[in-house]
């Protein structure tokens, strides 16, 4: 089986005093469940800067060591909520490009791979707490848990899938092995063999 080393969302547990890193448990069982081990990375690596080290030098000692064969970005906080993770998912960007690795972007980590690439957000009404037709080359249902969407399709990417008001749900790098969905996965009742396909697929 295939590791995937995955992104966390931050959590802050105000009477615990703490920031806490965290995936959705159902997240974990969706990866498992499409044949692969996932491995969660920690946030904060990238500002750890032992020995006078360059900044990321941490998570590139913690990514040698897991060895992922693919990444997931998982979704959760809005880009600029939490610093740490928007520099560890940018740092993992530019490590998956450099070394091709397959890489899935979900929600908000889908916003960020377009972020990486060039594109910008915006706020969008209707996206929270409903389900979406989509159409494209992905069909079918999907749920929507956002309040940000991407403006336009990046550069060097195309559009798979777009929602009935037109906004994109979808996209796919023309080069590398990278796809984003604005759905999650994970928050389906019965999860979609269509993702966990394609997550296959992606992944081979």
């Amino acid at each position: 089986m295939k590791v995937l080393a995955v992104s966390q969302r931050v959590d802050q547990i105000t009477e615990h005093d703490e920031i806490r890193d965290a995936l959705d448990r159902r997240l974990t069982v969706f990866l498992i469940a499409a044949g692969f081990i996932p491995v969660p990375i920690p946030n904060g690596l990238c500002n750890a800067l032992p020995y006078g080290r360059k900044e990321g030098h941490m998570l590139d000692i913690w990514l040698d060591a897991a060895k992922p064969q693919a990444l997931v970005l998982s979704g959760g906080n809005d880009i600029g909520q939490d610093l740490a993770r928007d520099s560890t998912e940018d740092w993992l960007l530019g490590y998956a490009e450099k070394r091709r690795l397959p890489t899935l972007g979900i929600c908000r980590g889908m916003q960020m791979m377009a972020r990486y690439s060039g594109a910008s957000l915006k706020l969008v009404d209707g996206h929270i707490g409903t389900r979406h037709r989509l159409s494209g080359e992905i069909t079918g249902k999907a749920n929507s848990y956002h309040r940000h969407s991407i403006s336009s399709c990046p550069t060097s990417f195309e559009v798979l899938a777009r929602s009935e008001d037109g906004e994109i749900e979808a996209i796919r790098h023309e080069s590398l092995p990278w796809e984003g969905w604005m759905w999650h996965p994970e928050r389906e009742a019965s999860f979609d063999l269509r993702d966990l396909n394609r997550l296959r697929q992606l992944v081979k």
